[in-house]
């Protein structure tokens, strides 16, 4: 505080539940209280991860600086634009914000960035883990260069580390603990669980009887496991409430202050609950799922034993979270107890690598099982040569009548009773390809010398029944004649037939 009293530069960073926030609130109320506030033009900016801290600074600031007459403005989404604007038009000394909310305002016009003369981001670690970097970033080259940056961080990323150093000038380290620790009152224990959903939610049910829980929190990794584990609690008889991102924000800020004045006792919440929020006397903390990073974990079991009250945390471990759990113990530096025992390395650490690995050679073996699968079938028509030697013996008659017509056109003249087909001389319409079916019917018999009489060929006699419906080779006695060639006189049926010239 005195740093920040001076105007210096501060990089603050401390483990949650150690006061970070009224640590910049009261140096700003100091620094707040010569001048005076400009329409649109904020004489200071916090920055928040998300909408509840952001209402939760805001709460501080009417708390600590009740007796500086300094306005407030909160900038942040899932609220109309109207009130907001007109907090902004009347002149804010303050503004915190989510940096989504203030960049809308800004390129609405509805708000200036030049008069900024102390920038605050809190919970920078939870900027970089939700993505808003680039959005922080481009904030920081909106502000005026000779402004005071406070910047204030549970952990330090080389992300966090590279923003330090482009936006702070000289900073002030203060670090009063360890990287990422637990506070020394929370009691933290694991349970076993199974793998199936069922059967872990009875788990969370029984742990949740077994202690005298006055309200908790329990943390799922999922949004949609939030929405799961709330409606089973609520059908087995439990006090709960849901909190996630996907909450309207009247929701969300309706369930908050449920579980603040003990109307709710237990909330079921995503990560969204485990940054910043300052709910007092929170005596559990049931992680539903192991967190994905260690941090996360540290910050979830942070909301439970602040300001020196003692704290439970438990976590249900299934089989596949073993290796979480150590990265967890690694970055405590501590090996947490077990509720039922100590779990049987060679009973559940192995078993779970087999179940990986058979899973994975199930996998593959249907992945390949369907590659060949799908090259037989591409390589099938090609595959049965007796098939298709039984067909050229005299068994076309159970070809397709759509493939006639190509076949007729494509194959040579075949040869019946050993006697080789009639010699066909080039001819150059040969070469091109036959007309459609329909445009056949209308073109060749003009070309035809004999198709004006029929003298009996009539369907019946052409093509008799049992015999093949496409052109038969010509007699050997007989040879082809000239008009038509490759047909002979066996002329199809169809084309002997009288046809009505174009108009």
């Amino acid at each position: 505080m005195p740093h920040a009293v001076a105007g210096r530069d501060v990089l603050g960073i401390a483990q949650t539940g150690t006061g970070k926030t009224a640590s910049f609130v009261l140096p700003m109320l100091m620094r707040l209280e010569r001048g005076r506030a400009r329409a649109r033009m904020p004489r200071s900016l916090i920055l928040a991860p998300t909408r509840e801290l952001a209402a939760q600074v805001a709460e501080h600031f009417e708390i600590l600086g009740k007796n500086h007459k300094l306005t407030v403005a909160l900038l942040i989404g899932g609220v109309s634009y109207d009130e907001q604007d007109r907090k902004l038009d009347r002149g804010a000394d303050v503004v915190i914000a989510t940096p989504g909310r203030l960049l809308d305002h800004f390129e609405r016009g509805k708000l200036l960035l030049n008069g900024i003369e102390i920038l605050v981001i809190d919970e920078a670690d939870r900027m970089l883990d939700m993505g808003f970097i680039p959005d922080v970033e481009r904030i920081c080259k909106l502000l005026p260069f000779t402004r005071q940056t406070l910047f204030f961080s549970a952990t330090m990323p080389s992300e966090i580390q590279r923003l330090v150093d482009n936006f702070l000038h000289r900073p002030e380290r203060i670090e009063i603990a360890p990287q990422a620790p637990a506070a020394t009152t929370i009691v933290q224990r694991l349970k076993k669980a199974p793998d199936d959903a069922a059967g872990k939610r009875e788990a969370l049910r029984v742990l949740m009887r077994e202690i005298n829980v006055k309200n908790a929190i329990i943390f799922c990794n999922r949004k949609k496991d939030v929405g799961i584990v709330h409606r089973s609690l609520l059908r087995h008889g439990f006090n709960v409430g849901a909190l996630h991102g996907d909450m309207d924000q009247h929701q969300r800020t309706a369930t908050l202050d449920a579980f603040r004045n003990g109307s709710i006792a237990f909330l079921a919440a995503s990560d969204v609950a485990a940054r910043g929020l300052d709910i007092p006397e929170v005596s559990h903390i049931f992680n539903y799922d192991v967190p994905i990073h260690p941090e996360d974990y540290v910050h979830r079991i942070g909301r439970t034993g602040r300001a020196g009250r003692e704290g439970f945390a438990a976590t249900l471990v299934t089989p596949k979270d073993l290796k979480a759990i150590r990265a967890i113990e690694r970055l405590l530096r501590q090996d947490i107890p077990w509720i039922d025992g100590q779990p049987n390395g060679a009973d559940l650490a192995p078993q779970t690598e087999e179940r990986e690995r058979s899973n994975g050679r199930q996998w593959r073996g249907a992945r390949s099982k369907r590659h060949k699968g799908s090259g037989s079938h591409a390589a099938g028509p090609a595959r049965p040569a007796p098939q298709s030697n039984e067909r050229s013996a005299g068994s076309e008659s159970r070809k397709p009548v759509q493939q006639q017509p190509h076949e007729r056109r494509a194959q040579p003249p075949k040869a019946v009773h050993g006697t080789p087909a009639p010699r066909q001389e080039p001819n150059p319409s040969a070469v091109r390809s036959a007309p459609p079916h329909r445009e056949e019917r209308r073109e060749q018999p003009p070309r035809a010398p004999h198709t004006g009489s029929t003298h009996g060929h009539t369907p019946a006699a052409t093509a008799p029944q049992g015999t093949p419906a496409h052109r038969p080779a010509p007699k050997p006695s007989q040879p082809a004649r000239s008009g038509v060639r490759g047909m002979g006189e066996h002329v199809p049926a169809f084309m002997t037939r009288s046809v009505r010239p174009l108009d």
